[in-house]
């Protein structure tokens, strides 16, 4: 998924569309001219036109073109900062990171998120969906305020080994009596695949499924955390973790 190109083309395009209207502004300037030149040329010198409409229009040319050029600079300068974002974001080719988002990849039959609630609850149901909607996997959380890890080997209910992609994590608290409904937050966590970018902004790519953007990412670990991941996975017999960060 790492494409330069992408990027470079969603600039391209924004370039062409100020060059465009460059162009259309000077084609209509010049069809101005010419008519300009050719009624003054038959004008009845006892009666001349009069010139003030088109020293209006020659000011709101003139208006047109210079907001043209700005635009022009502008982005020039665009161009070269989402370029230099692309670029600095393959940085993250091959490392883990850790970005905000409840759509987690699994991969090489491993996955990781965490989930923070803002106080302590009666009970904590979380479930795993794949992307259909259907629940593949429940189990109870932690029930404390703060920050959890979550790693799964990917097995279902049944114990049956689910493929690989892109699976929900819904982290469903229940207030203690009394209490207001509790906050909660849900990181993910994936090995980055690649970069692109659209007219929307850098994306980065998450396994083979799954796709966040660049100022979604909170922290970044390196090339071998994922391997980490996977052994805590595939080591844990219950097929699940839950530890307090």
């Amino acid at each position: 998924m790492t494409d330069l190109t992408s990027i470079i083309g969603s600039i391209n395009t924004a370039t062409n569309k100020t060059g465009a209207a460059s162009k259309t502004l000077s084609a209509d300037m010049n069809t101005f001219l010419t008519m300009l030149t050719t009624q003054l040329q038959y004008q009845d010198p006892l009666d001349p036109m009069d010139a003030t409409e088109y020293t209006n229009q020659l000011v709101q040319y003139s208006n047109v073109e210079q907001s043209i050029q700005t635009n022009t600079k502008l982005d020039q300068l665009l161009s070269l900062a989402i370029y230099n974002l692309g670029v600095q974001a393959t940085g993250y080719v091959g490392q883990t990171v850790q970005v905000l988002g409840d759509v987690m990849p699994l991969e090489n039959g491993a996955a990781k998120a965490t989930y923070t609630l803002g106080q302590n609850v009666a009970s904590n149901n979380i479930l795993i969906k794949d992307l259909d909607g259907n629940i593949v996997y429940t189990l109870q959380g932690d029930t404390t305020a703060g920050t959890h890890d979550f790693i799964w080997d990917g097995k279902d209910d049944y114990g049956n080994q689910l493929p690989d992609g892109a699976y929900q994590i819904v982290v469903s608290p229940q207030a203690l009596s009394g209490q207001a409904s509790p906050t909660v937050t849900t990181t993910i966590y994936g090995r980055v695949s690649g970069v692109a970018s659209d007219e929307t902004g850098i994306h980065i790519g998450l396994g083979e499924a799954t796709t966040t953007n660049l100022d979604n990412i909170l922290t970044s670990r390196g090339t071998n955390y994922w391997d980490e991941i996977v052994a805590s996975a595939k080591g844990n017999e219950s097929a699940l973790i839950n530890e307090n960060v």
